[in-house]
């Protein structure tokens, strides 16, 4: 007996697919797919979201000190003119970040190796490279899913039947997290 489903498809399109499948069930919060595919992305994504709550505190925070440019108004970079050329002008800023531990860093990449990266563009400003903004779906893994799903053992996404899809007659559900 196969430990998973082969979907009929070839390993490399196969994996592909079972990880957009994963990114944008994270993304989104829920996908429509067929049966067979859900349940093989239930797996994967479940994995995925207890790794998330298992190391969801597992960092500490540092002060660190860094040089950051100064910006005027309008958000451009302030130059001054030094020895007869234009320098940008750099102020030092103290900030805090988090440092992961090492099993929360083996966590995250674990779930980067499986996670597709996703940009966000807002529908206002859609075709505008400048508007579209990167999304971290492994800080919405660790901070979000990980406190929202903290004092629950598994179970993290559901699957319901939604009916026969109208072209080949496949068994249709939502997959969405709980």
């Amino acid at each position: 007996m196969a430990k998973y489903r082969k979907l009929g498809r070839t390993s490399d399109v196969r994996k592909a697919l079972l990880r957009s499948q994963v990114t944008a069930l994270i993304a989104n919060g829920k996908i429509v797919t067929t049966l067979a595919r859900a349940k093989e992305v239930q797996k994967i994504a479940d994995g995925l979201i207890a790794l998330g709550v298992k190391e969801k505190d597992n960092f500490e925070t540092v002060k660190v000190t860094a040089k950051v440019a100064v910006k005027d108004k309008d958000g451009k970079r302030v130059k001054e003119v030094v020895d007869g050329k234009k320098v940008t002008k750099y102020e030092t800023v103290e900030k805090e970040i988090k440092k992961d531990l090492p099993s929360r860093m083996n966590a995250r990449r674990k779930m980067v190796k499986v996670l597709y990266s996703v940009t966000e563009v807002p529908s206002t400003a859609a075709g505008k490279k400048k508007a579209t903004k990167e999304v971290d779906l492994v800080a919405k893994l660790f901070d979000e899913y990980g406190v929202k799903y903290a004092n629950r053992n598994g179970g993290y996404t559901r699957i319901v039947k939604i009916g026969q899809r109208k072209g080949d007659g496949a068994m249709e559900v939502v997959l969405e997290l709980v």
